[in-house]
């Protein structure tokens, strides 16, 4: 089926805009983007088109817990609400997972990086019209003792994730301070040689505390737990120095959160590896710790910034448009034409899908957004008023 749509504004999602143009598209397949003729039926919108959005960084498994815990709580207490709360009906984590999986697709979501623990999306993914990149995730709460235990476990979970369609597996850690330097070892073995990585990262000061002198509230969080401490010690660096030294720099890498990174920690990722992705999830930021990262920091240095929802244990809804509206009403100096980058063909290098995905460009099939916003001489401003559709359906 042929089609011919234009707006105000085509935003590629690789830099190249376009007015008074129009997408030819064959089975949702871009042909090219030409200029407007009125002998043409083309279908106008007012507004800016842009390609699907990619939301590098969610927790659909998570889904059920939507509304349940607190916002403010901080980040431990978060962890302690998520770890105290799994024990639902299977048949309503069911349900709330193909809700989940559906909101993103209506919202303009087209590719996913989510993090399981679980085989409780496997059914929703082998039938999604969302491409899935799953993250097993994997700790041991710096036991290595327990390393290969832990780690035997959720390889189960991921020998058994979806791999129907262009949906990929890797194994990743969860994040610094939970990931001994055995079970970092077990999963750069269990990786093949094109996995996707993904670890929080710096997400609040206790995290980075533990590594440079064993104190903060992570030494707390631990003791409530029963889980000893005594064989762990200081590094005097900074998380994710701990984090880089034991992954491997091969690997594209999605660091995500990241409200605690310094200029240093960025150079220090940049200098390891050219393959790192930095995902903001700021709606979860604000509804956990209040606090959002300084993007300038990361746009001065010149890295890849991607975007994610995290989870509706974490956020009020799973929308990649209401994270670049939440980045514009905070940190407004922020370029509209940078952040929708940021959602979409950063997002599909960062999962690995920029072949089919991310922007428009002949052959490639990334789904078209309509974001319907007031463009004026080139310039929008992505309001809280502004909303999206698809228009490839």
């Amino acid at each position: 089926m042929i089609q011919r749509f234009s707006a105000d504004i085509i935003v590629s999602g690789d830099g190249t805009n376009w007015n008074n143009h129009h997408i030819l598209l064959d089975r949702n397949k871009i042909i090219g983007v030409y200029p407007n003729a009125s002998s043409q039926d083309i279908k106008y919108h007012k507004g800016v088109i842009c390609p699907g959005f990619i939301n590098a960084h969610c927790h659909l498994e998570l889904s059920h817990l939507k509304n349940i815990i607190n916002t403010g709580t901080g980040l431990i207490e978060f962890i302690k609400g998520v770890v105290t709360l799994r024990d639902f009906p299977h048949e309503v984590i069911i349900e709330a997972i193909a809700e989940a999986d559906q909101e993103m697709y209506d919202n303009g979501i087209v590719a996913v990086g989510d993090i399981s623990n679980t085989l409780d999306t496997v059914y929703t993914k082998n039938i999604s019209l969302i491409d899935y990149c799953t993250f097993v995730e994997m700790f041991d709460f710096l036991q290595e003792a327990e390393a290969k235990s832990n780690f035997d476990k959720y390889y189960q979970v991921y020998e058994g994730q979806s791999r129907s369609g262009k949906n990929k597996v890797s194994c990743v850690p969860h994040a610094p301070y939970s990931v001994s330097p055995k079970l970092f070892e077990l999963i750069n073995r269990a990786n093949t040689p094109d996995a996707i990585i993904s670890i929080h990262n710096q997400e609040l000061k206790a995290e980075n505390n533990l590594f440079l002198n064993k104190s903060g509230g992570f030494v707390d969080f631990y003791k409530e737990f029963g889980i000893p401490l005594d064989k762990f010690e200081a590094t005097g660096y900074r998380s994710i120095d701990y984090a880089l030294s034991h992954m491997n720099s091969a690997q594209p890498t999605l660091m995500i959160h990241n409200t605690q990174s310094r200029v240093d920690d960025i150079l220090n990722a940049s200098t390891w590896s050219d393959q790192v992705y930095w995902v903001s999830c700021p709606n979860a930021n604000l509804y956990i710790e209040n606090k959002l990262p300084n993007y300038k920091l990361f746009i001065d240095q010149e890295v890849t910034i991607c975007l994610g929802t995290d989870s509706l244990s974490s956020n009020w809804q799973l929308s990649i448009l209401e994270e670049m509206k939440t980045i514009k009403k905070y940190q407004s100096g922020v370029s509209d034409y940078d952040i929708l980058t940021w959602a979409t063909s950063n997002g599909a290098k960062a999962l690995g899908y920029n072949e089919h995905i991310g922007s428009i460009t002949p052959g490639k099939s990334p789904g078209i957004n309509l974001i319907d916003v007031d463009v004026n001489e080139n310039e929008f401003n992505l309001s809280e008023a502004c909303g999206v559709k698809r228009l490839d359906i």
